[in-house]
């Protein structure tokens, strides 16, 4: 038996990569992490097909603008090896790798973003993580009931069907 689907929210400042940048690409590995909760998310939870609401933080306002899923299994963060990146780390080597990523792949682009306020006003987001004052992880798991929310917020044509794929 398949294991259901999981939600995630990840941030992104956007003019160091945004859902402009995704929807370009295609497919992107989530390199850079830096914090160890985020990174065993990375790590032990997420899998392929995992649904993904698309955030711009340090912008006004911030706020999910979109949908992406979880492209790959977990795999070593190259950028920690190499010295010449913003993301190196000493301590980690190919041998044994501290920071570990996943990649992910574009789904949608909402015509406008659903803003970081809409979702603390609202009061079936209760609860969700990123709605709490002081909660600043960058990949952080989304109970199921808030992504479908958020995404029928954001007129999303496409959560449905990334919610019902087989990973």
């Amino acid at each position: 038996m398949t294991p259901a689907l999981r939600c995630w929210l990840m941030k992104s400042e956007p003019d160091t990569f945004s859902i402009d940048d995704l929807q370009r690409q295609g497919r992107t590995p989530w390199e850079g992490v830096r914090n160890y909760q985020a990174r065993n998310h990375m790590r032990d939870d997420m899998k392929p097909g995992d649904a993904v609401l698309f955030y711009h933080s340090s912008t006004t306002p911030p706020g999910v603008v979109g949908l992406a899923k979880v492209a790959s299994a977990p795999y070593p963060d190259a950028t920690a090896f190499d010295p010449k990146s913003p993301y190196f780390d000493p301590r980690s080597s190919a041998a044994a790798p501290r920071w570990m990523l996943v990649d992910i792949a574009f789904v949608e682009k909402w015509t406008a973003p659903v803003p970081l306020e809409r979702l603390r006003d609202d009061p079936a987001l209760s609860g969700m993580r990123v709605t709490q004052k002081g909660q600043r992880l960058s990949v952080q798991p989304v109970d199921r009931a808030h992504f479908v929310h958020v995404a029928l917020l954001g007129g999303s044509a496409q959560a449905d069907a990334l919610l019902a794929a087989e990973p």
